[in-house]
């Protein structure tokens, strides 16, 4: 049961990050959906991870394989929130739009987080079942 809990709570602040996503696309003031571009960054970034998992057998030590799927999951999270900042800074949206963008970059990348924290370790439902 706490698994259930978990993954409505998981999916309850990936509807919030996207809420504050879309609002900082689709409100009138602001109007403009380049913002939306960071959903490819949400799909890229748990993929290096993923896959270090699937190749490294041990979960002790420390491997090449897992820290080049860190350093890759934190560039492509640096680079979804540097996107809103260069797309404010070249005036293509507003600031408050940039805002929203970035705290729903912030909940969306906790709940990511999140999910490899629950689902990540070697019990009997682990995300290799997803």
């Amino acid at each position: 049961m706490a698994g259930i809990k978990a993954l409505v709570g998981l999916s309850f602040s990936g509807a919030i990050g996207l809420t504050f996503l879309l609002l900082g696309c689709g409100l009138e003031q602001y109007g403009v959906y380049w913002p939306l571009f960071v959903l490819f960054f949400y799909i890229l970034s748990p993929i290096p991870t993923f896959i270090s998992r699937r190749l490294s057998d041990d979960d002790s030590s420390s491997n090449a394989c897992r820290e080049l799927a860190y350093f890759l999951t934190t560039g492509i999270v640096v680079s979804s929130f540097g996107l809103p900042i260069v797309l404010a800074r070249t005036t293509t949206i507003q600031w408050g739009a940039c805002g929203l963008v970035m705290t729903g970059n912030a909940v969306i990348f906790l709940t990511i987080l999140g999910f490899f924290l629950v689902f990540g370790g070697g019990d009997d439902f682990s995300w290799e079942q997803w």
